[in-house]
């Protein structure tokens, strides 16, 4: 059994925070609002890329996926997740070569400028307001879980509080993003993507010497002649969570919104020089993308495969399983690495996301691109902004904490972006594939009904549709249903007419 110390994982925190503190001195020396919101495009792509895999991992992928393969029968058990990820390619292939393009052409700092160039203001602030809602959600919840875990195992018998642990963590992050930006979160996601990674390979391999199982060839072995290897699921029909063509053009889907749509992740790569380095950043991405969520998922199924070896019960709730081994099964260098790992997972995501909140507001909201206030004026603005989102992480992370009872959150998230970047995706779908023009002022009226509608339906889709639940393709739903209200709100474009006189 483990015996780190709880004041040992306080120290490592400790350190790595003070690495982080280092980047950020170095990235932010002479950083403007420009440097903060673009980081002067002058990011390499490979750096970006590398960073990108780190923010989409999360502590989301880095907990609750391992835990996630032994819930058999359950949407993404198995290697099943895998039929996602897949997914995920035809997502990233359509935002490199369609979205990107649009980007970069229109010279956006913030990418919801494309539905004010497109549709207008109304339709504008639609599309920035659901994304700060969408994101506000999700890095709160992947906040929430890694804090979660790290008071479970590391401020409770230190005797220090939930909210405590929450406010540190928050504040930390705070620290080390308010000056740079995205300058900073280019090169901070990297080391925390390097630590993650590592951590999920050292985790591996611990646990291999502990079964005896000598090579990857072993490993592989154990894992296939499991009963969590199955990745392919073609027989349940519609109704069946796994079932391949749902995940997949879920899958598509996912990546489309919360990539190609999200302020957060757009703005790493909209720090690249050129277009040409930020698609080369996307395809280098999407490839290495597989391969870490295949190491998770492999994880995983060690992870169950390794509890049954020992015979001790599986936690309750799937995303304390990875822990409960890291800090109570395994030699005590295992909860050091997996320290490592949960803090850079923790981080990676929130940073970015604290940032792309506060870019989105500034731009999106109070116009800061076209504003005649001074750069002062304008530095000063953005860090109360700044201080402001942190305080609505803070509070969403404790509403969660007092209102969820133990489960797996990995659904949930996705989940609740179906439901909030749905409307995103009507738009943009809309604004790309017809040349329609809405009546702009009724657009908030659309996606708010959409998102309601589309609650309505995935709550009631089983006893209405014969046991069919959408789960993750609630957000085609709902980015179809938002594509009809702007259809029903919109007119033809008319072309002005070259008239020559007599």
């Amino acid at each position: 059994m483990s015996q780190i110390n709880p004041g040992t994982i306080l120290a490592i925190i400790g350190l790595y925070f003070a690495l982080l503190v280092v980047i950020s001195y170095f990235t932010s020396r002479n950083a403007d609002n420009k440097t903060f919101f673009t980081a002067d495009k002058n990011s390499p792509w490979l750096l970006v890329a590398i960073g990108m895999i780190g923010a989409t991992l999360s502590g989301v992928t880095f907990i609750s996926v391992p835990g996630a393969v032994g819930n058999l029968g359950a949407g993404n058990s198995a290697f099943s997740y895998m039929q996602m990820v897949f997914g995920f390619m035809v997502g990233y292939f359509i935002i490199a070569t369609v979205l990107m393009p649009i980007y970069y052409r229109l010279n956006l700092t913030s990418i919801y400028g494309y539905l004010n160039d497109r549709f207008g203001r109304y339709a504008y602030l639609t599309g920035a307001g659901f994304f700060l809602l969408s994101r506000l959600i999700g890095a709160s919840l992947r906040l929430y879980l890694v804090a979660i875990v790290l008071q479970k195992f590391v401020m409770d018998p230190l005797g220090v509080h939930f909210v405590v642990t929450v406010v540190v963590t928050i504040l930390l992050i705070w620290i080390y993003t308010f000056q740079g930006g995205i300058k900073t979160i280019v090169v901070t996601d990297t080391l925390q993507t390097v630590c993650m990674i590592s951590a999920v390979v050292l985790t591996i391999y611990f646990i291999a010497d502990a079964m005896d199982l000598s090579g990857v060839g072993e490993i592989v072995s154990t894992i296939k002649n499991s009963d969590y290897s199955q990745m392919f699921f073609f027989e349940g029909g519609w109704s069946d969570p796994n079932n391949f063509w749902k995940q997949f053009i879920s899958g598509a889907l996912i990546a489309l919104v919360m990539t190609g749509l999200d302020q957060d992740m757009m703005q790493k790569n909209l720090t690249c020089k050129s277009l040409k380095d930020a698609q080369k950043n996307m395809f280098f991405f999407s490839i290495a993308l597989i391969f870490a969520k295949m190491l998770f998922i492999s994880l995983g199924a060690l992870l169950y495969i390794f509890a049954a070896h020992k015979g001790f019960a599986i936690p309750e709730a799937s995303d304390q399983l990875y822990p409960s081994v890291a800090f109570e099964h395994l030699p005590a260098a295992v909860g050091v690495i997996f320290v490592l790992g949960l803090v850079a997972a923790a981080y990676s995501s929130a940073d970015s996301a604290l940032t792309s909140l506060t870019t989105s507001f500034c731009v999106d909201f109070l116009g800061f691109e076209n504003s005649d206030a001074s750069e002062t004026d304008k530095k000063k603005t953005r860090f109360k902004v700044h201080v402001a989102f942190s305080f609505l992480l803070l509070a969403i992370i404790l509403i969660t904490y007092y209102a969820i009872e133990n489960r797996s959150i990995i659904n949930q998230v996705f989940r609740l972006a179906g439901y909030t970047y749905g409307p995103i995706l009507g738009m943009f779908a809309f604004g790309i594939l017809t040349k329609r023009k809405i009546m702009d002022v009724y657009s908030i009226v659309v996606a708010v009904v959409c998102v309601g509608l589309t609650i309505l339906i995935d709550m009631n889709s089983a006893s209405w549709f014969g046991g069919l639940t959408l789960g993750h393709m609630s957000i085609a739903l709902n980015g179809l249903l938002t594509f009809i209200g702007l259809l029903i709100i919109s007119k033809p474009h008319l072309r002005k007419q070259n008239t020559r006189e007599g």
